[in-house]
C-alpha cells in the first residue's frame, strides 16, 4: 500500500464530510489514523485548560491556543493534532486557514479511557523530539499532570501542586485541582 501524504488525507476528509461523517484524521508515517472521540471528561478537562490558559495568553498577547482540531503538519510530514496546544505569538502571527506547519511550543495530552500512558508519552516524546519546548501528559484516572521537557526529567505533579512554566508563561499558575470536571450536588438547583 503506499504512503499517504496531507493531501492524501484531506481528500480522505473530504470524502467522509460529504458522506456525513465528521472524524479527526492524523497522519503518522504515511498511515492515516482516525481519532475517536474523547471521552467527556477529557473534553472538559481539555475546556478547562484551554480556558485557563487562553485567559493568561490572550491579554498578554503572548501566542495562540488551540485544541483537539487543531492541525500541525510536523517536519517529519505527520499531521498531528494534540489535546491542547499553544504557539508563541512570533511563531504564528496570524492564524491560517490550513495547517500550520511547525510544531506548538507547547503540546498537551489527556488520557482518555482507552489509551495508553507509553503510547501518549511516546507522542509527546516525538514532539519534543521535533523542537516543542514542552509536553504535558493529564491523567484523569490518577489525578497527575506530569511535565516533559526535553532538558529535564519528566515532572509528576499531583492534585496539591502548582503546574508553572516559566519558559513560556512567566507568572501563570495553575493549581492542578482546578482541571478536574466539579461534581454538582442535586441541592444545587
Amino acid at each position: 500500500m503506499p504512503l499517504m501524504t496531507v493531501k492524501d488525507l484531506e481528500q480522505v476528509e473530504s470524502t467522509l464530510a460529504e458522506a456525513g461523517l465528521d472524524y479527526q484524521l492524523e497522519l503518522e508515517n504515511g498511515i492515516i489514523h482516525i481519532v475517536e472521540p474523547s471521552d467527556l471528561i477529557c473534553s472538559e478537562i481539555g475546556v478547562i485548560f484551554s480556558r485557563l490558559l487562553g485567559n493568561w495568553v490572550y491579554p498578554r498577547r503572548l501566542g495562540r491556543v488551540f485544541d483537539s482540531a487543531g492541525g500541525f503538519i510536523m517536519p517529519d510530514s505527520n499531521l498531528k493534532a494534540p489535546d491542547v496546544s499553544f504557539v508563541r505569538a512570533g511563531r504564528l502571527k496570524k492564524s491560517v486557514r490550513y495547517f500550520a506547519e511547525l510544531v506548538p511550543d507547547l503540546v498537551v495530552e489527556i488520557k482518555s479511557q482507552s489509551d495508553r500512558v507509553k503510547s501518549l508519552e511516546t507522542k509527546i516524546r516525538k514532539f519534543l523530539e521535533l523542537g516543542a519546548e514542552v509536553g504535558i501528559l493529564i491523567d484523569p484516572d490518577e489525578l497527575t499532570v506530569t511535565v516533559y521537557s526535553s532538558a529535564d526529567e519528566p515532572l509528576v505533579l499531583e492534585n496539591e501542586d502548582i503546574l508553572t512554566l516559566p519558559e513560556l508563561f512567566p507568572g501563570w499558575e495553575l493549581p492542578i485541582s482546578e482541571l478536574w470536571p466539579p461534581v454538582f450536588n442535586d441541592n444545587e438547583f
